[in-house]
């Protein structure tokens, strides 16, 4: 068996990182560098002095996204600092590049904790947003990637939070496909969500259909959010403001207690929390056919061999060594690449929507073990941008 903590060591070693910038123009002669740099390239400036629009035609702007991090809540690891996320910027930064053609920059900025660190953070993001045509915001907590997102959706370039949308997207890509395969109406679901973070609370936002148009989003029945102290109820005396927000449009029973009380009698349980969580007398008290999308890693909230013991139909997982692995590669390259295309100003609720049902209907025959393409198909980029692309010009977003 491989071990892939000390071959990545020996990788990054060997390679010093895993991005670089490559020259796409030669230079070879007095002319090219005449061409390439002065005095020819006074002219294209003066080009961009006079319509700033034409960054995205004479320069590397048109076809490239920042992927912006303060390290605060890098994968399973926490808050490492902006030096420490710089391989898995670099990694993301390759991701974009291989499954959208996207040139991604990692740039991992220090920023100091609370409120000024915040205003520091969408500060950066204005003033570097001149460079490129869209900015990934990644691997950064809650509540402060809310606060930086939302900032930053009316600076004329698309702005996304992956850690949050991407795999909203691709989890309601798959739970589209599971409903079918449990024949059970996705309107009439009851969803349990553990863990009430920036993908939780994405999650439970697009299930709910909140600030999605009506004509495009379908809602489930119900969702209950739990976080690491039971369920997010109305009598709860230690929510914070964000989790006050949340019981707008969750948990409109008003039931209490432990996640295991939530889940009985629930549809659908989605896991973005812990590992080992639950167990398979856990699963029993599921209505039948139930769905498991426990997307902690590398243990997930249940393994797929216990839920499959409790009586789940479907199961899914953050792993790629287990079937219907929900990875956010599935979603931000195409979503990029389909915003880029378009030109788009923002990624708009019609454009996420897009993207989901993009993926759910490119599995076509959807089965137990296949609710969701495969990450590494790099064909999904292209059918996902192609929806996302449309849906811009739907929302009156798209520039080109």
């Amino acid at each position: 068996m491989s071990d892939y903590s000390t071959e990545s060591v020996d990788l990054h070693r060997t390679y010093k990182g895993k991005v670089s910038i490559e020259c796409k123009v030669p230079l070879l002669s007095r002319d090219d560098l005449s061409r390439a740099y002065t005095p020819g390239v006074a002219r294209p400036c003066e080009m961009i002095r006079d319509n700033p629009a034409e960054s995205f035609n004479l320069t590397m702007r048109g076809n490239s996204v920042c992927v912006l991090t303060d390290g605060t809540a890098v994968l399973g690891l926490g808050n490492i600092g902006p030096a420490a996320a710089m391989p898995v910027m670099e990694g993301k930064a390759c991701l974009f590049k291989s499954f959208g053609d996207i040139d991604a920059v990692p740039l991992c900025v220090d920023v100091p904790e609370g409120d000024a660190g915040t205003q520091q953070l969408i500060a950066i993001a204005k003033a570097i947003a001149p460079s490129y045509a869209g900015i990934n915001l990644e691997d950064i907590a809650a509540p402060r990637c809310f606060a930086v997102e939302d900032a930053l959706q009316d600076i004329g370039i698309p702005v996304m939070h992956d850690d949050q949308h991407g795999t909203a997207i691709v989890l309601l890509a798959a739970m589209i496909n599971a409903m079918k395969v449990v024949g059970k109406s996705f309107s009439d679901a009851r969803v349990v969500i553990n863990g009430a973070g920036a993908a939780g609370t994405a999650i439970a936002e697009l299930l709910r259909c909140v600030d999605h148009e009506a004509d495009v989003c379908v809602s489930v029945k119900e969702v209950i959010m739990c976080d690491s102290k039971g369920i997010i109820s109305p009598d709860r005396t230690d929510l914070n403001e964000e989790k006050k927000q949340l019981l707008r449009f969750t948990n409109r029973p008003g039931i209490s207690g432990s996640v295991k009380d939530a889940i009985r009698g629930a549809d659908v349980f989605v896991g973005v929390s812990v590992g080992n969580l639950l167990d398979a007398d856990d699963i029993r008290t599921m209505n039948n056919d139930a769905i498991i999308f426990a997307m902690s890693n590398p243990t997930p909230e249940i393994t797929p061999d216990e839920a499959r013991r409790g009586g789940a139909r479907v199961i899914g997982t953050g792993r790629s060594d287990f079937p219907n692995q929900v990875n956010n590669v599935l979603a931000f390259p195409g979503i990029f690449r389909g915003a880029i295309d378009a030109r788009a100003t923002r990624i708009s609720s019609r454009m996420k929507l897009a993207a989901a049902h993009a993926l759910a209907d490119a599995v076509g025959e959807p089965s137990p073990d296949r609710v969701i393409p495969d990450p590494l198909d790099k064909s999904i980029a292209d059918t996902v941008a192609a929806a996302v692309r449309h849906a811009a010009e739907e929302s009156n977003c798209a520039r080109a």
